[in-house]
């Protein structure tokens, strides 16, 4: 069974300010995680429950996972500095 990926307002504000070439790589990572959350260079946040990121480049992904309900919900993406996290 494939997961349900649903991308909130936010993060589709953010990603239309993303350089298109960032962007495009960013959007095939949210097309992979229909198949799995699970792969690539993710990591869960601390101190949160459900919270993971995930790496494409210099942006970081930023998702709950519903694991019962196999729901990726993206809620932020972000340009990695000294001060994202």
């Amino acid at each position: 069974m494939s997961w349900t990926v649903i991308v909130d307002d936010a993060a589709k504000k953010q990603l239309k300010r993303i350089p298109r070439r960032d962007a495009l790589r960013i959007v095939s990572v949210l097309e992979k995680f229909g198949d799995g959350p699970f792969a690539g260079d993710i990591e869960k946040m601390k101190g949160e429950e459900f919270v993971w990121r995930r790496r494409v480049g210099n942006f970081r992904v930023l998702y709950d996972l519903h694991v019962a309900k196999k729901i990726v919900a993206v809620f932020s993406i972000e340009r990695r500095t000294s001060s994202t996290y």
